[in-house]
Protein backbone atom coordinates (compact mmCIF):
# COMPACT_ATOMS: atom_id res chain seq x y z
CA UNK A 1 0.00 0.00 0.00
CA UNK A 2 0.88 3.76 -0.91
CA UNK A 3 0.23 6.40 1.67
CA UNK A 4 -0.33 9.00 -0.38
CA UNK A 5 -2.39 8.93 -3.73
CA UNK A 6 -2.55 13.03 -5.06
CA UNK A 7 -5.28 13.16 -7.69
CA UNK A 8 -5.37 16.69 -9.20
CA UNK A 9 -9.33 17.53 -9.48
CA UNK A 10 -8.18 20.89 -11.40
CA UNK A 11 -5.02 22.13 -12.87
CA UNK A 12 -6.15 25.85 -12.69
CA UNK A 13 -5.47 27.81 -9.85
CA UNK A 14 -6.71 31.02 -8.88
CA UNK A 15 -3.32 32.81 -8.00
CA UNK A 16 0.37 32.91 -9.50
CA UNK A 17 2.94 32.29 -6.94
CA UNK A 18 6.80 33.02 -7.77
CA UNK A 19 7.82 29.89 -5.71
CA UNK A 20 5.06 27.88 -7.87
CA UNK A 21 6.79 25.51 -10.80
CA UNK A 22 2.85 26.22 -12.75
CA UNK A 23 2.05 24.17 -15.41
CA UNK A 24 2.19 24.34 -19.04
CA UNK A 25 -0.79 22.05 -19.29
CA UNK A 26 -4.19 23.48 -21.02
CA UNK A 27 -7.00 23.88 -17.97
CA UNK A 28 -8.87 21.03 -17.14
CA UNK A 29 -11.04 19.84 -14.10
CA UNK A 30 -12.04 16.55 -13.39
CA UNK A 31 -15.65 15.05 -14.22
CA UNK A 32 -17.11 12.96 -11.97
CA UNK A 33 -16.93 9.93 -13.90
CA UNK A 34 -13.58 10.64 -14.20
CA UNK A 35 -13.15 11.20 -10.52
CA UNK A 36 -14.87 7.66 -9.85
CA UNK A 37 -12.57 5.80 -11.76
CA UNK A 38 -9.50 7.35 -11.01
CA UNK A 39 -10.99 7.60 -7.07
CA UNK A 40 -11.64 3.74 -7.06
CA UNK A 41 -8.49 2.71 -8.50
CA UNK A 42 -6.93 4.45 -5.96
CA UNK A 43 -8.46 3.37 -3.22
CA UNK A 44 -6.66 -0.26 -4.36
CA UNK A 45 -3.67 1.53 -3.55
CA UNK A 46 -4.02 3.68 -0.52
CA UNK A 47 -6.10 5.14 2.31
CA UNK A 48 -5.51 8.64 1.63
CA UNK A 49 -6.22 10.38 -1.24
CA UNK A 50 -5.12 14.45 -1.88
CA UNK A 51 -7.48 16.64 -3.94
CA UNK A 52 -3.58 18.44 -5.35
CA UNK A 53 -0.80 18.23 -7.13
CA UNK A 54 -1.13 21.50 -9.32
CA UNK A 55 -4.45 23.85 -9.05
CA UNK A 56 -6.61 25.28 -6.59
CA UNK A 57 -8.90 22.56 -5.66
CA UNK A 58 -11.76 24.95 -3.84
CA UNK A 59 -12.14 26.25 -7.24
CA UNK A 60 -13.70 22.90 -8.33
CA UNK A 61 -17.48 23.50 -8.54
CA UNK A 62 -17.75 19.45 -7.84
CA UNK A 63 -15.85 19.85 -4.59
CA UNK A 64 -18.71 18.50 -2.53
CA UNK A 65 -19.72 15.58 -4.65
CA UNK A 66 -15.96 14.47 -5.18
CA UNK A 67 -16.00 14.46 -1.01
CA UNK A 68 -19.18 12.47 -0.98
CA UNK A 69 -17.46 10.19 -3.38
CA UNK A 70 -13.97 9.85 -1.07
CA UNK A 71 -16.26 8.84 1.70
CA UNK A 72 -18.25 6.00 0.32
CA UNK A 73 -14.36 4.84 -0.91
CA UNK A 74 -13.48 5.29 2.88
CA UNK A 75 -11.00 7.40 2.20
CA UNK A 76 -9.24 9.91 4.80
CA UNK A 77 -9.36 13.38 2.04
CA UNK A 78 -6.43 15.89 2.49
CA UNK A 79 -6.56 19.07 1.20
CA UNK A 80 -3.79 21.61 -0.04
CA UNK A 81 -5.13 24.76 -0.76
CA UNK A 82 -3.77 28.92 -0.77
CA UNK A 83 -6.42 29.58 1.46
CA UNK A 84 -7.99 32.77 -0.46
CA UNK A 85 -11.55 30.59 -0.79
CA UNK A 86 -11.71 29.35 2.44
CA UNK A 87 -14.29 31.72 3.39
CA UNK A 88 -16.43 30.78 0.64
CA UNK A 89 -15.69 27.33 0.33
CA UNK A 90 -14.69 26.30 3.60
CA UNK A 91 -18.04 24.97 5.01
CA UNK A 92 -18.21 22.09 2.07
CA UNK A 93 -15.21 20.80 2.99
CA UNK A 94 -16.09 20.82 7.15
CA UNK A 95 -19.28 19.06 5.73
CA UNK A 96 -17.62 16.10 4.99
CA UNK A 97 -17.13 13.04 7.17
CA UNK A 98 -13.97 11.82 5.03
CA UNK A 99 -11.69 15.13 5.43
CA UNK A 100 -8.62 14.62 7.52
CA UNK A 101 -6.55 17.62 6.79
CA UNK A 102 -6.20 20.80 5.38
CA UNK A 103 -2.88 22.60 4.30
CA UNK A 104 -2.98 26.01 3.84
CA UNK A 105 0.05 27.42 2.10
CA UNK A 106 0.06 31.18 4.34
CA UNK A 107 3.22 31.85 1.94
CA UNK A 108 1.17 32.67 -1.17
CA UNK A 109 -0.05 35.52 -0.01
CA UNK A 110 3.03 37.45 -0.18
CA UNK A 111 3.97 36.07 -3.56
CA UNK A 112 0.69 37.97 -5.12
CA UNK A 113 -1.39 40.77 -5.46
CA UNK A 114 -4.52 40.01 -3.79
CA UNK A 115 -7.81 42.48 -3.48
CA UNK A 116 -7.77 41.94 0.34
CA UNK A 117 -5.39 43.16 3.07
CA UNK A 118 -3.29 40.08 5.12
CA UNK A 119 -5.31 40.52 8.01
CA UNK A 120 -8.15 39.46 6.31
CA UNK A 121 -7.03 37.03 4.74
CA UNK A 122 -4.94 35.57 8.16
CA UNK A 123 -8.46 35.96 9.96
CA UNK A 124 -10.32 33.56 7.01
CA UNK A 125 -7.46 31.10 7.42
CA UNK A 126 -7.08 31.14 11.13
CA UNK A 127 -10.79 30.88 11.86
CA UNK A 128 -11.37 28.05 9.23
CA UNK A 129 -8.51 26.69 11.66
CA UNK A 130 -10.34 26.62 14.56
CA UNK A 131 -13.77 25.38 13.27
CA UNK A 132 -11.81 22.50 12.06
CA UNK A 133 -10.13 21.64 14.59
CA UNK A 134 -13.64 22.01 16.17
CA UNK A 135 -14.97 19.10 13.68
CA UNK A 136 -11.55 17.02 14.52
CA UNK A 137 -10.05 17.86 11.62
CA UNK A 138 -6.43 18.40 11.12
CA UNK A 139 -5.50 21.90 10.27
CA UNK A 140 -1.59 22.79 9.16
CA UNK A 141 -0.88 26.30 8.00
CA UNK A 142 2.73 26.46 6.14
CA UNK A 143 5.15 28.89 5.38
CA UNK A 144 7.57 27.22 2.87
CA UNK A 145 9.55 30.09 1.91
CA UNK A 146 12.45 30.61 4.12
CA UNK A 147 15.28 31.89 1.79
CA UNK A 148 12.04 33.06 -0.73
CA UNK A 149 9.00 35.41 0.19
CA UNK A 150 9.40 35.44 3.66
CA UNK A 151 9.18 39.46 4.38
CA UNK A 152 5.63 38.33 5.91
CA UNK A 153 6.87 36.17 7.94
CA UNK A 154 6.86 37.91 11.12
CA UNK A 155 3.58 39.74 11.04
CA UNK A 156 2.09 36.39 10.08
CA UNK A 157 3.10 35.18 13.61
CA UNK A 158 2.29 38.20 15.45
CA UNK A 159 -1.08 37.89 14.10
CA UNK A 160 -0.74 33.92 14.70
CA UNK A 161 0.11 34.42 18.48
CA UNK A 162 -2.83 36.91 18.74
CA UNK A 163 -5.51 34.68 17.28
CA UNK A 164 -4.51 31.18 18.84
CA UNK A 165 -2.79 32.38 22.19
CA UNK A 166 -1.76 29.67 24.18
CA UNK A 167 1.70 28.11 24.52
CA UNK A 168 2.92 26.75 21.25
CA UNK A 169 4.68 23.40 21.46
CA UNK A 170 7.91 22.12 19.47
CA UNK A 171 6.84 19.57 17.03
CA UNK A 172 9.29 18.06 14.17
CA UNK A 173 8.48 20.80 11.61
CA UNK A 174 7.48 23.77 13.48
CA UNK A 175 4.67 24.26 16.26
CA UNK A 176 1.44 22.65 17.25
CA UNK A 177 -0.28 26.26 17.93
CA UNK A 178 -3.53 24.78 19.11
CA UNK A 179 -5.30 21.67 19.17
CA UNK A 180 -4.87 19.70 16.16
CA UNK A 181 -3.77 23.05 14.46
CA UNK A 182 -0.09 23.13 13.51
CA UNK A 183 2.46 25.63 11.62
CA UNK A 184 5.16 24.17 9.52
CA UNK A 185 9.00 25.78 8.15
CA UNK A 186 10.29 24.91 5.32
CA UNK A 187 12.72 26.25 2.76
CA UNK A 188 12.11 27.15 -0.87
CA UNK A 189 12.90 24.58 -2.98
CA UNK A 190 13.64 24.47 -6.46
CA UNK A 191 11.15 22.63 -8.72
CA UNK A 192 12.31 19.77 -10.73
CA UNK A 193 12.25 21.30 -14.65
CA UNK A 194 13.60 19.52 -17.75
CA UNK A 195 15.59 22.48 -18.63
CA UNK A 196 17.49 22.95 -15.27
CA UNK A 197 20.67 22.16 -14.34
CA UNK A 198 21.11 18.40 -12.93
CA UNK A 199 21.21 18.77 -9.27
CA UNK A 200 21.89 14.97 -8.46
CA UNK A 201 22.19 11.70 -9.65
CA UNK A 202 22.76 10.25 -6.07
CA UNK A 203 19.11 10.63 -4.26
CA UNK A 204 16.27 9.25 -3.14
CA UNK A 205 12.63 9.95 -3.03
CA UNK A 206 8.96 8.60 -1.71
CA UNK A 207 7.87 8.83 -5.59
CA UNK A 208 6.11 5.19 -6.37
CA UNK A 209 7.43 4.21 -2.82
CA UNK A 210 4.79 5.67 -0.55
CA UNK A 211 3.08 8.23 -3.16
CA UNK A 212 1.67 8.58 -6.59
CA UNK A 213 -0.24 10.96 -8.43
CA UNK A 214 -2.65 11.43 -11.20
CA UNK A 215 -2.62 14.72 -13.23
CA UNK A 216 -6.04 15.87 -13.96
CA UNK A 217 -5.85 14.16 -17.62
CA UNK A 218 -5.31 10.75 -16.21
CA UNK A 219 -2.06 11.00 -16.51
CA UNK A 220 -0.17 8.74 -13.66
CA UNK A 221 3.34 9.92 -12.42
CA UNK A 222 5.41 9.28 -9.97
CA UNK A 223 5.25 12.26 -7.62
CA UNK A 224 2.97 15.66 -6.48
CA UNK A 225 6.09 17.88 -8.13
CA UNK A 226 5.57 16.34 -11.66
CA UNK A 227 3.97 19.42 -12.97
CA UNK A 228 3.90 18.84 -16.63
CA UNK A 229 3.45 14.97 -16.41
CA UNK A 230 6.97 14.32 -18.04
CA UNK A 231 7.38 10.87 -16.34
CA UNK A 232 3.89 9.77 -17.47
CA UNK A 233 3.96 6.35 -16.96
CA UNK A 234 0.26 5.52 -18.33
CA UNK A 235 -3.27 7.01 -17.64
CA UNK A 236 -5.55 5.48 -14.89
CA UNK A 237 -8.78 6.38 -16.88
CA UNK A 238 -7.57 3.93 -19.88
CA UNK A 239 -5.62 1.36 -17.62
CA UNK A 240 -5.52 -0.38 -13.62
CA UNK A 241 -2.62 1.43 -11.97
CA UNK A 242 -1.33 -2.37 -10.84
CA UNK A 243 -0.80 -2.70 -14.32
CA UNK A 244 0.76 1.22 -15.12
CA UNK A 245 3.09 -0.13 -12.05
CA UNK A 246 3.32 -2.91 -13.10
CA UNK A 247 5.32 -1.65 -16.50
CA UNK A 248 9.25 -1.08 -17.32
CA UNK A 249 9.69 2.23 -16.40
CA UNK A 250 7.81 2.54 -13.18
CA UNK A 251 9.91 -0.75 -11.76
CA UNK A 252 13.13 0.97 -13.05
CA UNK A 253 12.53 3.93 -11.57
CA UNK A 254 10.89 2.94 -7.80
CA UNK A 255 14.16 0.84 -8.22
CA UNK A 256 16.72 3.77 -8.91
CA UNK A 257 15.06 5.28 -5.82
CA UNK A 258 15.70 2.48 -3.36
CA UNK A 259 19.54 2.31 -4.78
CA UNK A 260 20.17 6.16 -5.26
CA UNK A 261 20.89 5.52 -9.01
CA UNK A 262 19.04 8.29 -10.46
CA UNK A 263 18.34 7.74 -14.25
CA UNK A 264 15.07 9.77 -15.11
CA UNK A 265 16.43 13.60 -16.50
CA UNK A 266 13.80 15.23 -14.14
CA UNK A 267 14.62 13.60 -11.53
CA UNK A 268 18.51 14.36 -11.49
CA UNK A 269 17.11 17.78 -12.10
CA UNK A 270 14.86 18.10 -8.64
CA UNK A 271 15.72 20.33 -5.85
CA UNK A 272 13.96 19.37 -3.43
CA UNK A 273 14.76 15.52 -3.65
CA UNK A 274 18.66 17.22 -3.47
CA UNK A 275 17.68 19.11 -0.51
CA UNK A 276 16.08 16.30 1.38
CA UNK A 277 19.95 14.58 1.29
CA UNK A 278 21.75 17.48 3.26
Amino acid sequence: MLKKAYLEITNECNLACTFCHGTKRAVRYLTLEEFTRAASELRKHSDYIYFHLMGEPLLHPLLGEFLDIAEELGFRVVITTNGTLLSERGDILLSSAALHKVSISLHAYEANCLDMSLSKYLDSCFDFCRRASERSVISVMRLWNIGGEDSENGAILSQMREFFGGEWQAVRKGYRVAERVFLEWGDKFDWPDEDAEICSDCHSCYGLRDQVGVLSDGTVVPCCLDADGVIALGNIFEESLSDILAKPRAVALRRSFETRRIKEPLCLRCGFATQRVK
